[in-house]
Parts: structure tokens; C-alpha cells; sequence
């Protein structure tokens, strides 16, 4: 669960796609893990009468994959087949298809029988013509852009958040170094079903819960630049702000969305994170485009890096050839010194 390997792993995984109006990039890198256990679900149209909407989620495991490879497969069609969507109570249908998934999940055989211990954080997101429903239980993170600046953010479900910790206590566990008693970093997920065998409680009731926190946003097609969805790999070594900013940023260079993700990916890896890293990243249509005067200030800096790093590297090699020069010379000036003082001694003795 938290073995690294002696250098990461940098091949990613990528995926992209357009439709409903929506653009979308993923990328993901198993990094310093030993296992990469994050997976994600990118539709930009659902069936039958649900062309005009759009479904993406991150799902980032532990103790394994074999739980978040499951949620991303079958988190959807759960939720679509609830009886709150066939009414169109979205919210609830969201919160229902989530528990119904964590139910459904524990019959299977190698986690009804105990030997499979993963579970995974969930964050989603649907994109309809008029609203952004987001979901998120865990850590794993959604954030919604306008101009570059974060306007929404889901709350990570940390155990020692006073609502957590006092679910966690009443189920008769702890909280201990910020973990469910003294293991588990999230409050909230799927799977983990050996925290969830507290007798006489409800699933939400329990040390983890399943319950995801459902927000809806009504959509501004002048305003909404993009959505972000990630693991805590990502959000780990970045602020909120600094990621929207950033994305605003790589967004006036490049329409293409797999080199966007990628350089966010890179960037959460040279800034030191040793987790799984996983981002999705969907773009309305007021989000920035690449515009000549923010490709040239970009070459422009590079160019004046270029030169700064080149004129540092010819100063430290000048200065480390003195510095040889320097102690050449005190060697050699120590040897002569001694041939002559034996010359000296030979002299003396003769004399």
C-alpha cells in the first residue's frame, strides 16, 4: 500500500475526445508506486435519451485495484438504473447508485470471503446541456474553473474533519495521525469493507462511509472554462488556485488536451509527489485559446532561461577550472618545495 519503487514509473496513459461541446484530455502515470490503482471513466454521451449528456470520473484505489477497476466500470450504470433518475432527481439518484454499488460490490466472491481488502475514492461528474452535477467521496478532488480561478471545489473526506470524526467515534472507532484507527487516510470510499461491519448501523453510519456529497452548478457558457478531476497525487502537490491558474495558462498555448494533461502530470512529479497520478480534464467553450502573444512571452522565457542556465553552467566551469588551476599549482609548488629541501639536505651532508 505504500511501497515505492526505486525510481517511477513516467510512462502514461493517455485519452481524449470532443463531443456535446465538450472537449476532454486524461492522463495518468503510475509514478513511485509499486501499483498503479488509480482507473477513470471518461462518456462524453449517454444512451437512449441521455445523448446530450456527458459522464467523467476518477477513481483512485488502495490496499489494490480491484475496487476501483470495478467502480470504474459499473459506478455509471448504477446510477442510471436507480429509480430517483428514472424521475429525474438527479442528486439522489447520484447518492443512491453510489451505496447500491458499494452493496452490490461486497457479494463478490474475493471481497465477500475477506481476502481482497481494497477499496477506492470516487469523484464524478455529469455534464448536462443546463447543469454540472459532481460527486465526490474521499479524497479525489473536482474543481471548476472560470477565468483561471477555482469557483467550486468538493471537500476531501478526511478523518479528522469534526462530522467524520464524530461518525468514526460513534462507530465506536478512532482517529489516530489523521487516520480511521490509525490506518485508513480517507473517511469516505468505496470498498474497504473491514471497516464497514459495524452491527446495527447503516451504511452511512459506519467508520467509512459510501456516501458521496452531491453539489449541482448551474453551466455558463460565457463563464465556465474547465473542470478538473484528479486524484489526491495531483492535488497533493498542488493548491486549487495553483492548478486552475496553471491549466489557464497551458490552455493559451496548445488546444491539444493530452499535452496539457501531461504537463500537469509531469509538473505534480518534478514537485514531488510519490503517489498514483490521474487527472481529467473537460473544457467548456469559453475556455482559453492559444493566442500568438502568449506563444511567444512562452518562447520568449524560454529563451531567456535557456541563456541564464547556459550562462550559469560556463560561470561554474570557469570557476571549477581556476579552482583545479588554483590547486594544481599549490600541489606543485608543495613538490618542487620538497625536492628542493632534499636537494638541500643532500648538499649539506656532502658539504
Amino acid at each position: 500500500m505504500g511501497a515505492f519503487l526505486n525510481k517511477p514509473e513516467t510512462k502514461k496513459y493517455n485519452e481524449t475526445g470532443e463531443g456535446n461541446g465538450l472537449r476532454y484530455g486524461v492522463a495518468s502515470m503510475q509514478g513511485w508506486r509499486v501499483e498503479m490503482e488509480d482507473a477513470h471513466h471518461a462518456q462524453l454521451t449517454l444512451n437512449g435519451t441521455l445523448s446530450d449528456w456527458s459522464y467523467f470520473a476518477v477513481f483512485d484505489g488502495h490496499a489494490g485495484a480491484r475496487v476501483s477497476a470495478h467502480c470504474a466500470d459499473n459506478l455509471l450504470e448504477c446510477i442510471l438504473q436507480t429509480d430517483e433518475f428514472r424521475r429525474e432527481e438527479i442528486a439522489e439518484a447520484i447518492r443512491a447508485g453510489f451505496l447500491d454499488l458499494d452493496k452490490k460490490m461486497r457479494e463478490l466472491p474475493e471481497l465477500s470471503n475477506g481476502e481482497e481488502k481494497s477499496g477506492s475514492t470516487a469523484v464524478c461528474a455529469f455534464v448536462s446541456p443546463k447543469q454540472i452535477y459532481i460527486a465526490n467521496c474521499g479524497d479525489s478532488r473536482a474543481v471548476l474553473a472560470r477565468n483561471g480561478i477555482p469557483i467550486f471545489a468538493t471537500r476531501d473526506h478526511k478523518p479528522e474533519l469534526p462530522s467524520e470524526k464524530s461518525r468514526i467515534v460513534q462507530a465506536g472507532g478512532s482517529v489516530m495521525i489523521q487516520r480511521v484507527n490509525g490506518s485508513l487516510a480517507v473517511s469516505r470510499a468505496l470498498g474497504d469493507y473491514e471497516y464497514k461491519k459495524v452491527q446495527d448501523r447503516g451504511p452511512c453510519e459506519q467508520l467509512v462511509s459510501p456516501e458521496p456529497e452531491v453539489s449541482v452548478h448551474e453551466r455558463s457558457e460565457a463563464e465556465d472554462e474547465f473542470l478538473v478531476l484528479a486524484c489526491d497525487g495531483v492535488w497533493d502537490v498542488m493548491s486549487n488556485e495553483a492548478l486552475c491558474a496553471y491549466v489557464h495558462s497551458l490552455l493559451q498555448l496548445t488546444d491539444d488536451l493530452v499535452a496539457v494533461t501531461n504537463q500537469v502530470i509531469d509538473t505534480c512529479l518534478y514537485k514531488g509527489s510519490k503517489d498514483n497520478m490521474s487527472i481529467v480534464l473537460v473544457v467548456f467553450p469559453a475556455a482559453p485559446k492559444p493566442s500568438p502573444e502568449a506563444q511567444r512571452a512562452d518562447r520568449e522565457l524560454d529563451e531567456t532561461l535557456r541563456q541564464r542556465l547556459t550562462g550559469c553552467y560556463h560561470s561554474l566551469l570557469h570557476a571549477c577550472s581556476y579552482k583545479y588551476r588554483d590547486r594544481y599549482t599549490a600541489q606543485s609548488e608543495r613538490q618542487n618545495g620538497s625536492i628542493e629541501s632534499s636537494r638541500s639536505t643532500t648538499y649539506d651532508a656532502r658539504g
